[in-house]
């Protein structure tokens, strides 16, 4: 029972024990098969999540819903982010070109200071509606793992498409485009 209990085994239980359980996290993390991107895969549009987050920088609540009949591109960002950087004056641009055909850009700011995420806002001329999610408690609904990310809302409140990582303006072309000619 003593060599049982000796340091050099006890810790290889340790060990296998640790990464059983991360493991076992790393599978609840990445969702069920029926994931907005699985079921995008399938060819589906899964109804987006019902989320109500606070506005960034004004009093007040804004919610999803709020935009139904428009297409919308949710953006998850933050102010530390690097790539955010880079993708927010592309992100800009298209709402310009999209707010008169019934599109819109909206920005959910994660895991980030407000002061910091304000500077942000200001700094690259955001004119697009900003919500905030402090802690990114609303991210898992989204399957959001990391900024940026991206999903895009048909007119009906569905996810029509995801881009997880930063967009470009191929992403635009391609999946938000068409949406802005389908009925709502």
């Amino acid at each position: 029972m003593r060599r049982l209990l000796a340091p050099l085994p006890l810790a290889g239980v340790l060990g296998v024990a640790a990464l059983i359980a991360l493991l076992d996290y790393a599978l609840a993390q990445n969702g069920s098969s029926d994931s907005i991107d699985s079921a995008l895969a399938r060819g589906e549009r899964p109804a987006a999540p019902g989320v109500t987050l606070p506005r960034l920088g004004v009093p007040g609540d804004g919610a999803l819903a709020n935009y139904r009949g428009k297409v919308v591109v949710v953006n998850f960002w933050a102010s530390w982010c690097d790539p955010c950087k880079s993708e927010t004056p592309l992100l800009e641009r298209w709402h310009r070109r999209i707010a008169p055909q019934g599109g819109t850009v909206l920005g959910i700011d994660e895991q980030d200071v407000s002061s910091d995420a304000l500077q942000f806002a200001r700094r690259y001329g955001m004119s697009y509606p900003l919500l905030r999610d402090g802690p990114g408690a609303k991210q898992k609904e989204f399957g959001v793992t990391g900024v940026p990310e991206t999903l895009v809302i048909d007119k009906r409140g569905r996810v029509a498409a995801t881009g997880r990582g930063p967009i470009d303006d191929a992403f635009f072309k391609a999946k938000v485009l068409p949406l802005l000619k389908e009925p709502a």
